[in-house]
């Protein structure tokens, strides 16, 4: 990756809608460009997804999760990708092994995917935090 495809990400991040003219404009190539670019990122895994941000007025939180030492953090992170309300997985090095982006349609939904994270076998501790607000970067 060079600076023109951090450039490109860049814009992406902030709107993934932006058309690929606008951005050759913002940084001064052609659509052509771009959009080759974009696609070898998307073939290279470096583009995983386009995604959307929304303002549901639901309940976001950020779950923070601890495994037991023995266990495959990857295979846990998958199975939990799957949960309605998770938008977001990563696994993350510190106090605890996963952090889950959440939106639920109201506290109880928080409450019940704690509740859920807590069943698994694997999770030995977790950790919540309700986000208040968001800017994008």
């Amino acid at each position: 990756m060079d600076d023109l495809d951090r450039q490109i990400l860049d814009m992406l991040r902030r709107d993934a809608r932006t058309p690929y003219t606008e951005i050759a404009d913002e940084v001064g190539t052609s659509e052509g460009t771009v959009r080759n670019r974009v696609e070898r990122m998307m073939d290279e895994n470096i583009i995983e997804r386009f995604t959307i941000s929304t303002h549901t007025g639901n309940v976001k939180a950020m779950l923070e999760v601890g495994v037991a030492v023995d266990v495959d953090t990857k295979a846990v992170s998958e199975r939990i990708a799957e949960w309605e309300e998770v938008d977001f997985v990563w696994m993350v090095s510190g106090e605890q092994d996963i952090v889950l982006v959440v939106d639920a349609a109201d506290t109880r939904g928080v409450n019940d995917l704690i509740t859920k994270a807590r069943d698994q076998e694997e999770v030995v501790s977790t950790k919540t935090r309700l986000i208040l607000d968001e800017e994008l970067g």
